[in-house]
């Protein structure tokens, strides 16, 4: 998928060099008030230290290894036990601000995920090891032009021909771009180190640019990406998301910032009436009767249908959501365009 590619002049050797910066290992000393990005594919946050079991060990490294951990978590209910334990994600290059540390794990707020619960971010505990400073990669975030990963995943290499892999990268992944090639884009990663990105599977924006508009039809272009992912709680990346990861991810591929809660989804926005629902709408779900919280969210596609991303038995699928909705929750929906 191709949301938009604008040029970057291709830059000289000087500059193919310069992502070796300062970057200070986080285990070295993060203190409350100091920012940091993330280090690895995707960081789990979790509701409080050491809830972790021996089988979300590969979710909890530097680097990960997350098809390993979707493996482990197979059955359904070891998935369904992170349902409540788990707060969110944060993909590779995303700024948190670390408000305490404890032993081997810092309680941080995601810069980038909207809440009611915290101006500054999405809160939640995550593996130390997982988090780095660096005044470089913040520089060069603030400074350069940068790529969004728009594939499902793709890969890091050491070579802009592809050669030597280094490592697998989500969807919706931002870095800074050095420099591009006709094939391929050099990134800044924020350990101090470059990369290079096949350049069909990002789009390449000018610094302060965004991606176009979209129309409802392309959020749902969108999502139809990930039809087959498992369910992940908490989830934001393309190895797994939960019913608001989903929508928040969707929307923000496309320069679209939406709380990162069902509930606070529901808040905000434009709101539609059954009748007048348009693909790319979201639809929301509470109690039976559509009273009270707000629990689920799915995505109007057209014809009656939406995707959504259900349960932890099930995967992001595409469903009648009135045949769907059998204890009649439907709460409202709402237009974020």
């Amino acid at each position: 998928m191709t949301l938009r590619r604008t040029t970057v002049a291709l830059l000289g050797a000087a500059l193919l060099c310069a992502s070796a910066g300062t970057a200070t290992a986080a285990p070295d000393g993060l203190e409350p008030g100091d920012h940091a990005f993330v280090d690895v594919t995707a960081a789990t946050l979790w509701v409080e230290p050491g809830l972790d079991r021996p089988i979300d060990a590969p979710a909890l490294t530097n680097p990960v290894d997350l098809d390993r951990w979707n493996r482990n978590l197979a059955d359904t209910e070891p998935r369904r036990w992170l349902t409540g334990k788990l707060e969110t994600q944060a993909v590779l290059g995303s700024e948190v601000e670390v408000t305490e540390v404890s032993g081997d794990w810092a309680h941080v707020v995601v810069a980038e995920q909207d809440t009611p619960r915290d101006d500054r971010g999405y809160p939640g505990w995550v593996p130390v090891e997982q988090l780095v400073e660096s005044d470089r990669f913040d520089t060069l975030t603030d400074t350069r032009p940068w790529a969004q990963v728009t594939d499902d995943r793709t890969w890091l290499t050491g070579s802009p021909t592809g050669a030597r892999p280094l490592s697998e990268i989500s969807f919706n992944t931002r870095l800074p771009v050095l420099a591009e090639t006709p094939g391929a884009v050099r990134v800044a990663l924020p350990d101090g180190s470059a990369a290079w990105l096949d350049q069909d599977a990002v789009d390449v924006y000018d610094q302060g640019g965004q991606p176009p508009a979209p129309i409802g039809a392309d959020l749902v272009e969108t999502g139809k990406q990930f039809l087959g992912l498992r369910y992940l709680w908490a989830g934001v990346s393309s190895y797994g998301f939960d019913c608001s990861g989903f929508t928040y991810s969707i929307h923000r591929a496309h320069g679209v910032s939406i709380p990162r809660d069902a509930s606070a989804q529901a808040e905000v926005g434009q709101d539609v009436d059954v009748a007048d629902l348009q693909p790319g709408d979201l639809l929301f779900f509470a109690q039976p009767g559509g009273v009270g919280n707000v629990h689920h969210v799915g995505m109007y596609i057209g014809d009656g249908k939406m995707i959504h991303a259900p349960n932890a038995a099930e995967s992001v699928s595409i469903v009648d959501w009135q045949d769907w909705d059998v204890d009649e929750e439907f709460s409202g929906a709402k237009r974020m365009l």
